[in-house]
């Protein structure tokens, strides 16, 4: 059977069922399951059905409709708390602009967990991916192939993999976190402040704060010092005390007076500790948090850089479905800019955010 006669009976099979799976059009075309997914292939250059895990779907989301069901795309992320609940937030309100549906994996950052959870929204019969994955860019040397091995259309978010890390260049959307940085030092250097003292979690955010910080502080001409001290989020035992009271020490050795913390908590608990050994904020230590989730509720609102999180959502799920939708364009790289809420804890030039803009 000629290429030509197995397309339009795929495509017939498919306006009769709505749906098609790669093991079925095997038995019914008689070929092998590489020769259907080329052909599968090749109808979805054309724009005639969507190729989704493990088979194939009609064209876009007015077919999908028209067979009484939903265009429905996977999402999966390392959290669906904090951060990511905005992320989330926000794609969900652009799928529900297009009449999609969105279903949602949690990985825990734990990569094994991240697989289980992907294969789960594959079997689902999803057209499309968002994700967010466990490894952050500055493990990018630890990916496997998995994320080469998914066969619909994925979008990165908060993430920028690309050669020799993954055999294929990947659309995503993230957040210009270097630029964050910058933002929270070029506070402090407009303030008067010329030694910056940095903390900053074991998290995926921290690969790009240090690149931003380092370029931001040669620029600005301001000395930054990086602690290695793990401040806890919370808590008044001993040991929390202690590292607590160990980075306050740091602090007055290196002569500094502004510090940026990553995260919130962190930095709500920094504060609450300064104060208790009879600090002043922000007249003795000035403080800028980052991320912005629960800052603006500590004991002092904490001044922080806010990353687009809800903006970042929308932009990765509307790309996905522009794609979905019509013949796929070049691959996308998006860079989002964080902007900086400015409260209490460090003083302010301005009562208003800086920085908003995105690129």
């Amino acid at each position: 059977m000629l290429a030509p006669e197995r397309h339009e009976l795929i495509l017939r099979s498919l306006r009769r069922h709505g749906r098609l799976r790669v093991a079925e059009l095997v038995a019914e075309l008689g070929v092998s399951a590489i020769t259907v997914r080329r052909d599968l292939a090749e109808l979805d250059a054309s724009g005639l059905l969507r190729r989704v895990h493990g088979g194939a779907i009609g064209a876009g989301p007015a077919d999908q409709q028209a067979q009484g069901s939903r265009l429905t795309i996977g999402i999966v992320v390392p959290s669906a708390a904090t951060y990511y609940s905005d992320v989330i937030r926000g794609a969900e309100a652009t799928a529900g602009r297009y009449g999609a549906r969105l279903v949602l994996g949690v990985s825990g950052y734990d990569v094994v967990m991240e697989r289980e959870r992907i294969d789960k929204v594959l079997g689902i019969g999803v057209a499309g991916l968002l994700i967010s994955t466990a490894l952050g860019d500055g493990d990018a040397d630890k990916l496997d192939a998995r994320l080469d091995e998914i066969d619909v259309p994925v979008v990165l978010m908060e993430r920028a993999f690309g050669f020799p890390q993954v055999a294929r260049e990947y659309d995503h959307v993230r957040t210009d976190h270097a630029y964050g940085a910058m933002l929270a030092l070029r506070h402090f250097a407009a303030l008067g402040h010329r030694r910056i003292a940095i903390n900053l979690q074991a998290t995926v955010t921290a690969y790009w704060l240090r690149r931003g910080i380092e370029t931001a502080a040669a620029a600005l001409g301001v000395e930054v010092f990086l602690s290695p001290v793990d401040l806890p989020a919370a808590g008044d035992d001993p040991s929390a005390l202690a590292q607590l009271d160990a980075f306050l020490a740091e602090c007055e050795a290196f002569g500094s007076r502004a510090v940026l913390v990553h995260s919130d908590e962190h930095g709500a608990r920094l504060v609450e500790r300064a104060m208790e050994r009879g600090l002043r904020v922000p007249d003795d230590l000035a403080v800028i948090a980052y991320n912005d989730v629960t800052a603006a509720l500590a004991v002092v609102p904490l001044t922080a850089v806010c990353p687009p999180k809800y903006a970042l959502g929308e932009t990765a799920c509307e790309l996905l479905l522009r794609k979905l939708q019509s013949t796929p364009g070049p691959v996308q790289h998006l860079s989002l800019l964080p902007h900086l809420n400015i409260r209490t804890s460090c003083g302010a030039l301005e009562p208003a955010a800086v920085g908003r803009s995105a690129r």
